[in-house]
C-alpha cells in the first residue's frame, strides 16, 4: 500500500503589525499591559514570564535576568531552576518597558513576584496566561487563532526583519541551535522576495 505523506507542520504566524496596538490596548484595559508589553519586547517563554521576580530586574542597567521557569506539576504551579548556569540569560530592556515595569511594581511593592495573578495575588499558571491571551485577542477584535507562543514568534520575526545579527538573536531567544534562529531569517527573506516579485509584476 501507499503511505500518506507526513502532515505539514503549520507555520507559526506573527501578530500583524497593524493589530499590535489593539492587542496592547486590550491588555491595558485588562490591567496587564506591563506583562504583555514585556512579552512583545523580549519574546521570553510564558513559563519564564510568570516566574519573574522583581529581583530579576536591574532598572539602572536596563537588564532582566531569565533564570527560572514555572510549570504546572500535579495541578500545582512549581518554579524550576536551570540545570546549568549557561541557561541563565541576561537580556536588555527598552526604556519604555522599564518604565511600565516600575509603574507595575508600585501597585504591589510587598510582593516579590513581578506579575502576581489579578485573582489570587499568587503566581500565575502558564496555562492561565494562555487563557488571558485569548481574552485579549477577543477584546482586540483579532479573530485569527493566534496562540500565546506567537507573541514570541512576533518578537523574533521583527528582529530578523530588522537585520539583527543571527548570533545575537540566538542569544536573546535562548535557542540552543542556530538553525532554529536562521529559520526566521529564511522566512523574512522569502517574504521580502515575494513582495519584490509582486511589485515587479505590477
Amino acid at each position: 500500500g501507499c503511505k500518506l505523506p507526513p502532515k505539514e507542520k503549520k507555520e507559526m504566524q506573527a501578530l500583524p503589525a497593524e493589530k499590535i496596538s489593539a492587542y496592547l490596548a486590550a491588555a491595558e484595559d485588562h490591567g496587564v499591559l506591563p506583562m504583555f508589553y514585556l512579552e512583545l519586547t523580549t519574546g521570553i517563554r510564558r513559563g519564564e514570564l510568570v516566574a519573574l521576580l522583581w529581583d530579576d530586574l536591574d532598572p539602572e542597567n536596563q537588564t532582566l535576568s531569565i533564570s527560572k521557569s514555572a510549570g504546572r506539576i500535579n495541578g500545582e504551579v512549581k518554579v524550576t531552576q536551570p540545570k546549568t548556569t549557561n541557561s541563565v540569560q541576561m537580556i536588555y530592556l527598552p526604556q519604555k518597558t522599564i518604565a511600565l515595569l516600575i509603574q507595575e511594581h508600585a501597585k504591589h511593592l510587598s510582593k516579590p513576584i513581578m506579575f502576581p495573578s489579578l485573582v489570587t495575588g499568587r503566581l500565575y499558571g502558564p496555562d492561565c496566561i494562555g487563557l488571558l491571551h485569548k481574552s485579549l485577542l477577543k477584546k482586540a477584535g483579532i479573530t485569527e487563532n493566534f496562540p500565546f507562543h506567537g507573541l514570541r514568534h512576533t518578537f523574533c520575526t521583527n528582529l530578523a526583519n530588522a537585520g539583527m545579527n543571527p548570533k545575537a538573536l540566538q542569544y536573546i531567544m535562548g535557542h540552543s541551535n542556530i538553525t532554529m534562529t536562521l529559520n526566521y531569517y529564511a522566512h523574512a527573506t522569502f517574504a521580502s522576495a515575494r513582495a519584490e516579485m509582486e511589485r515587479l509584476a505590477a
